[in-house]
C-alpha cells in the first residue's frame, strides 16, 4: 500500500469526523450470529475466514492500519487479501482493497474494518480480483 497520498486513491472516509461517515462499509448482521463480522469471526474461530475468489483461488483477509503523512488523518485502513496456494501450503500473491477509512485513531479505524460482515469483505474481495484482472489487460 503507498503512503495514502496516492492521487489515484478514492477519497476514504474519515472516521470519527462525522456521524454515520462509513456507514456504507457496514452491512447489518443478517444473520445474527457472533461470527458474520470479521472481528466476530477471528474472535470465534481464533483464525481469520477464508474465502473462494471470483478466480476460483483461495484467500483470507487481514486488516490494514497504516500511519501516513496527513496531519488531520494520520492513519489509513484497507483490507489485504493473501491468496493461498491450492495446496493451502503458502501465500503466492495478494490483492488489497483501497483505502477504505481514514482517522486520528488507529484502533478505531481498526475496530471498524472489523465490524464489516463477512459478505461485504467477500464482495471488496470480489473487487479487488476486478481491479487486478483489468489492470492485468491494461496496456
Amino acid at each position: 500500500m503507498s503512503d495514502g497520498t496516492d492521487a489515484d486513491e478514492p477519497d476514504a472516509p474519515d472516521v470519527g469526523s462525522e456521524p454515520g461517515r462509513g456507514d456504507d462499509l457496514e452491512d447489518a448482521d443478517i444473520h445474527g450470529t457472533a461470527d458474520a463480522t470479521l472481528a466476530g469471526y477471528i474472535r470465534e474461530h481464533d483464525r481469520p475466514p477464508a474465502f473462494e475468489g471470483s478466480d476460483g483461488q483461495p484467500y483470507t483477509v487481514s486488516i490494514e492500519v497504516e500511519k501516513v503523512g496527513d496531519l488531520n488523518a494520520p492513519y489509513v485502513g484497507y483490507l489485504v487479501f493473501p491468496r493461498w496456494a491450492e495446496t493451502g501450503l503458502g501465500v503466492i500473491g495478494h490483492v488489497e482493497t483501497p483505502l477504505l477509512l481514514r482517522g486520528r485513531d488507529s484502533e478505531e479505524i481498526g475496530k471498524q474494518l472489523g465490524d464489516l460482515s463477512l459478505h461485504r469483505i467477500k464482495h471488496l474481495l470480489d473487487e479487488a480480483i476486478e481491479r487486478r484482472e483489468e489492470e492485468e489487460r491494461a496496456p
